[in-house]
């Protein structure tokens, strides 16, 4: 046990969280480019070990890099063990393959598809299984120090290039959290719903005997070598190193579904929801609920308005259907607009991404005039905070596997709730009713109110798809 700290890592961060026993240190990562530092330079700073979990892993730029780094940890000795649900694989089983023959890195997949190139012949065979997909996302690093929130692998998620963004949120752990992150991970690798990659491709038996090296137009991506310049910009490696890294020390305690809830055999009681009110506890004074997806269904309807008789004030922000990367999910929660607020809950519909070329990535909880929501987190009574991968919509409660941190921290809480009140004022518009009764979208700009009577920035067509879709019964599906 002696030797358990003995990396790079291991003695910067020992000493530190030694002046906090039981504690520990989360610095959140609302950055795109320092959420992309994050994680290529822990690859650059590991010894012995990147174990790596994720729902989402593109094969664009940011995603290239970083196989790239893991490749590079490897070739140093580093043990890598990469876990990915295979939802969202799709093309990239041939640089899968190539990384897997690498001696010292280990590829699985979670509920893998039979079918390969045409995988929607998988949803007909086998729907129930593949409905359900592994939303976690992990990346730790020597078993020191580890990721957890929001974010994917991809350029959306990091602010590349003139795509829309995803404005996120993610936090860096050290302390006692990253041990329960790294059994978790263990208990999903070895877990019934994840096979080798040997089981699910034909390996070519030749390729494990040769050199792995990966493609070399790679390496000449003009974007990649721009972008990568930008990182000398970073302090977050020197802060790490010298100590000097920003955290919050709190208790903190990892919550993740029991990965059998893939195959449909998690027992009810294990469910990060019903976990989540356990530990949490009922709130007393207000909530903010910051979620990419937002569809809180009949019986959280009811949950949210006893809260609300009971003094709670609650106020949600989600995106808009003109901010929403899947429209059809929209509908989940527009159908409920109305009755929140005349119960009084406060909405915020953040607006759509305005200008993505002068802003090459996001700033902030929420990012820039209105990139597209995708952080999971809400903070209760301002004491206790929330960041994971969990939206608040059926498919997270019952069909995905998903995870997250439950932080007790007041100043995380209270730094949060500022970043949503100033995301309201900015970044969103605010709901509310008029003497009609009908939803009216309200914004301040110069000190004049503005106020839309219909969805802003959206087509006459999408805004007839939203209502059509939240008359089917098809809610427990969004």
């Amino acid at each position: 046990m002696k030797n358990h700290h003995a990396t790079r890592l291991g003695r910067a961060i020992t000493p530190t969280t030694a002046e906090h026993p039981g504690l520990s240190g989360i610095h959140p990562l609302a950055d795109s480019l320092d959420a992309f530092a994050a994680r290529y330079l822990l690859c650059g700073m590991a010894e012995k070990s990147l174990d790596v979990q994720y729902y989402i892993w593109q094969d664009d730029m940011s995603g290239r890099l970083l196989f790239s780094a893991l490749l590079a940890a490897a070739d140093r000795g580093v043990k890598v063990r990469l876990l990915l649900d295979d939802n969202n694989t799709n093309g990239l089983d041939g640089i899968l393959e190539l990384l897997n023959a690498h001696p010292q890195i280990e590829i699985r997949l979670f509920n893998p598809f039979s079918f390969r190139l045409i995988r929607a012949f998988g949803y007909l065979t086998d729907f129930a299984r593949l409905n359900r997909r592994m939303h976690n996302k992990t990346f730790t690093v020597d078993g020191e120090t580890t990721i957890i929130g929001g974010r994917n692998v991809g350029d959306a998620y990091f602010g590349v290039g003139k795509q829309p963004l995803f404005s996120d949120l993610d936090v860096l752990a050290v302390g006692p959290v990253v041990g329960e992150v790294s059994q978790d991970f263990l208990r999903y690798w070895e877990s019934s719903c994840v096979s080798t990659l040997e089981k699910v491709l034909d390996v070519d038996a030749d390729a494990l005997q040769q050199r792995v090296q990966l493609p070399e137009d790679w390496r000449n991506d003009p974007m990649a070598r721009r972008y990568l310049d930008r990182l000398t910009t970073s302090q977050f490696a020197t802060n790490l190193v010298a100590r000097t890294l920003e955290m919050y020390w709190a208790k903190t305690r990892l919550l993740s579904d029991d990965p059998r809830k893939g195959q449909g055999r998690a027992r009810n009681h294990t469910l990060l929801p019903q976990r989540l009110m356990n530990v949490i506890g009922m709130p007393e004074r207000e909530i903010d609920i910051i979620s990419a997806y937002f569809v809180p269904t009949r019986a959280g309807i009811a949950q949210i308005l006893g809260l609300v008789r009971k003094g709670v004030k609650i106020a949600i922000l989600t995106n808009s259907l003109a901010a929403n990367d899947v429209a059809v999910v929209h509908a989940g929660y527009a159908r409920w607009r109305k009755k929140l607020m005349r119960h009084g809950v406060e909405l915020y519909e953040l607006k759509p991404e305005q200008d993505v070329l002068r802003r090459p990535h996001d700033r902030g909880l929420t990012g820039n005039s209105g990139s597209s929501l995708h952080a999971k987190t809400f903070s209760v009574d301002k004491q206790k905070v929330f960041i994971g991968s969990f939206n608040f919509d059926p498919r997270s409660a019952m069909l995905n596997t998903e995870m997250g941190f439950v932080i007790e921290s007041e100043a995380l809480a209270q730094d949060i709730h500022q970043r949503f009140t100033q995301s309201q004022k900015e970044n969103a518009w605010a709901l509310r009713l008029d003497k009609w009764g009908r939803v009216n979208w309200v914004e301040n700009s110069e000190g004049k109110e503005i106020v839309w009577k219909k969805e802003p920035h959206t087509r006459f067509w999408q805004r007839v798809l939203v209502r059509l879709v939240y008359r089917l019964p098809i809610e427990w599906l969004l």
